[in-house]
């Protein structure tokens, strides 16, 4: 359940489901797609077809654009299994395959709701692309910036970042049957976190999903590609 939609998001609904995709951009993701699901045997090869397809709708409307890894988040799974895929995007190659954990009011060892809104302690669904790092409460953290209207384009404000926490471990899942949860953030294991941020910061892509019908056929990524005036620039790195 995603709440508390923008009035703006709604209007910009019409435009988007107007909007036919580029056989261009979904050549590309057909092959994509195949080269991650052979990376990455153990994730869902609908879930990376999808994120391939995001992919490719930023390539079509940016061309300058040239992420160097493409990560991938696949909410419908347990908290107890490794879901989170790092790609990089020039070798086709699985850089990382970690656990991730989902916001405090999501769920329990499943996650079910999802939101975009301040102070909901939910995680959020769409499309980010990696911004700069800092150091905070949390140790080193990346900030994500959501590029999904309605869905998730409140990241920043939020403080939606990727970051290590003690309660992302194998020990603990042992100890309580699914891993701790944070206030929204996709929280990886700590021992990893310093090298997972570094390969994916300053202008890569991430890519949430869960199946949340709204999303998916609104968003002007996995919805066909809409209009370069559907969705604001991605700024990835050169």
């Amino acid at each position: 359940m995603i709440e508390s939609l923008l009035p703006a998001a709604t209007q910009l609904v019409v435009a988007l489901l107007a909007a036919a995709p580029t056989p261009a951009a979904n050549f590309s993701a057909d092959a994509l797609a195949s080269d991650l699901a052979r990376a990455a045997p153990n994730a869902d090869r609908e879930v990376l077809g999808l994120a391939a397809r995001a992919l490719a709708c930023v390539r079509a409307r940016e061309p300058a654009t040239s992420p160097k890894t493409l990560s991938v988040i696949d909410y419908s799974k347990p908290s107890t299994e490794r879901r989170l895929w790092v790609f990089d995007l020039s070798l086709g190659t699985l850089l990382f395959e970690e656990w991730v954990a989902h916001g405090r009011n999501s769920g329990d060892n499943f996650a079910q709701r999802f939101s975009n809104d301040a102070g909901s302690l939910m995680s959020s669904v769409g499309l980010f692309v990696t911004q700069d790092t800092y150091t905070g409460h949390n140790g080193y953290s990346l900030r994500l910036r959501g590029l999904d209207a309605g869905f998730n384009d409140r990241a920043l404000e939020r403080a939606i970042v990727m970051h290590g926490a003690d309660y992302v471990s194998e020990r603990v899942i042992l100890g309580q049957g699914r891993l701790g949860r944070s206030f929204g953030c996709p929280a990886v294991r700590r021992e990893i976190a310093p090298a997972l941020i570094n390969t994916i910061r300053d202008g890569s892509l991430v890519f949430a999903y869960f199946p949340v019908t709204q999303w998916l056929n609104r968003s002007p990524f996995v919805g066909g590609c809409g209009s370069s005036a559907s969705a604001p620039p991605v700024e990835t790195s050169p």
